[in-house]
């Protein structure tokens, strides 16, 4: 799937439109890969497939100064191991703060409004999800420096959980907190 195209995304329209909705409204949003990708579609900007082609691996992400006084990602270390795997970058919406770029996309994290996360890597996997992903995906796991076993890094995997749990769990606390 692609944010910029209908092809094998019937919903792609109604999904913008409902992003679009959320943030205006400000309901807590956190939108990852695809996600992000459609949360920069709903705030106007251009979604293309990535120019140096897919980016699938483990790979740092630096923290921008913003960063630091981010209500998700304060006080997290300046540069994240994530994993990658995505086709498609984006630019970056206008009046979005960016919050995490990578050296070959730099757009990887952003913010738009208070309330609004764009997260282009995988926070939320753990060995279950790379296994699934390698298992769906597994020509695309194959381009992969180190094939699918680089990807099933338990250390990358456990260095990822200790940045998960506070920003997840912040999310968390925004979404049911009392407007």
């Amino acid at each position: 799937m692609s944010a910029s195209s209908d092809d094998g995304f019937p919903t792609r329209h109604a999904e913008i439109a409902l992003i679009a909705d959320a943030v205006e409204r400000g309901v807590p949003t956190l939108a990852v890969c695809l996600g992000a990708q459609l949360l920069a579609a709903a705030a106007g900007a251009a979604v293309y497939p990535g120019p140096d082609g897919p980016e699938i691996a483990w790979a740092p992400v630096e923290l921008s100064d913003a960063a630091r006084s981010d209500a998700l990602f304060a006080g997290l270390p300046p540069v994240l191991d994530v994993l990658h795997w995505h086709g498609d970058t984006f630019d970056l919406p206008t009046g979005a703060v960016r919050l995490a770029a990578g050296r070959r996309y730099q757009n990887q994290a952003f913010r738009i409004g208070a309330r609004a996360w764009g997260i282009q890597f995988h926070l939320e996997v753990d060995a279950g999800a790379v296994d699934t992903f390698i298992a769906s995906f597994g020509d695309e796991a194959r381009q992969a420096a180190g094939g699918p076993e680089a990807l099933r890094s338990p250390g990358a995997l456990a260095n990822l959980a200790t940045i998960q749990a506070p920003l997840l769990d912040r999310f968390a606390r925004l979404v049911t907190a009392p407007n």
